[in-house]
């Protein structure tokens, strides 16, 4: 029989040795750690690339590719590298904030509903049953509407509209576990709810969380691109890729750059982010692990 104490401690390092070996094996994977490191540096040292400010504007309009501008400029003379470098930076902050709040909401509500039952289940439950029957863009608009436009709100918006999809993985796996033996040895022990539910119950259903959580940071990030597209963004001297998108949409017979470039940045994340939600989906897969 297998020491508890001994099977623990090599878990870390078989977790380790798994991730690795994917990863090896992934070169969709491997391209998509690459073009998110890109971007996230990208959008760090943006001051220090942009060649421009994103808001200055010039009498050098609509100007195709050039030295001047690598990747031209928009109806008002702003550099479109600039503006797109800088909206990495709030479009990349929007993804992570979003999900770290609707992460940290749904999976309070997904543990309480799944560990105590009963009324709290039921309410909790018919609530995000509600929520699950709107699209979270649809739900984002609203809120939007509620709150108003601006970077606070849009993060608001965004992550109340995804409180279900982690409340509904966190209550699923709580299901399951708060059956297993050592959470029945935690109630043995005398060990507080609380405890038991984010030290015992939580460590072992993060691997979906994970994956759902790297998932909903590309949907994220196409929420807030689509709702600066319609003008329910942040406001209109902060550049983001939507909104990129909605200032040059009336001249993209005219300069095809101002459509494509922001087009291609929101398009390479979202699949970087997919390709590596992928990964960790086969890396976290407990009976894959099993069988190798």
């Amino acid at each position: 029989m297998v020491d508890t104490t001994q099977a623990l401690e090599m878990a870390p390092a078989k977790r380790r040795s798994r991730f690795h070996a994917t990863l090896v094996q992934d070169r969709k994977a491997q391209a998509g750690l690459l073009v998110l490191l890109l971007f996230v540096l990208g959008a760090i040292f943006a001051p220090l690339l942009s060649p421009f400010d994103p808001n200055d504007m010039t009498l050098d309009m609509m100007s195709g590719l050039s030295w001047t501008h690598p990747l031209g400029t928009d109806d008002l003379g702003r550099d479109l590298l600039s503006r797109i470098l800088h909206g990495t930076r709030v479009s990349l902050f929007i993804g992570v904030s979003t999900v770290a709040i609707a992460l940290v909401i749904g999976i309070v509500l997904g543990l309480v509903a799944g560990y105590f039952g009963g009324w709290l289940d039921f309410v909790i439950m018919r609530y995000i049953d509600l929520q699950w029957a709107f699209p979270n863009f649809i739900i984002a608009v609203y809120l939007v509407a509620v709150f108003g436009t601006g970077l606070l709100n849009v993060i608001v918006a965004l992550s109340l509209a995804f409180v279900d999809d982690f409340a509904r993985v966190a209550r699923s796996m709580t299901l399951t576990l708060r059956e297993e033996q050592y959470v029945d040895a935690a109630r043995t022990l005398g060990f507080s709810k609380a405890r038991t539910l984010f030290i015992h119950i939580l460590p072992n259903a993060v691997a979906p969380i994970i994956v759902q959580a790297t998932v909903s940071v590309s949907y994220a990030i196409l929420g807030e691109a689509s709702l600066s597209f319609l003008g329910l963004g942040v406001d209109a001297y902060t550049p983001t890729w939507g909104l990129i998108l909605a200032d040059g949409r009336g001249f993209i017979t005219q300069a095809w750059w101002l459509g494509v470039f922001p087009g291609l940045a929101i398009m390479l994340v979202v699949l970087a982010i997919n390709f590596v939600g992928d990964w960790l989906r086969d890396a976290l897969d407990v009976r894959q692990a099993i069988d190798g």
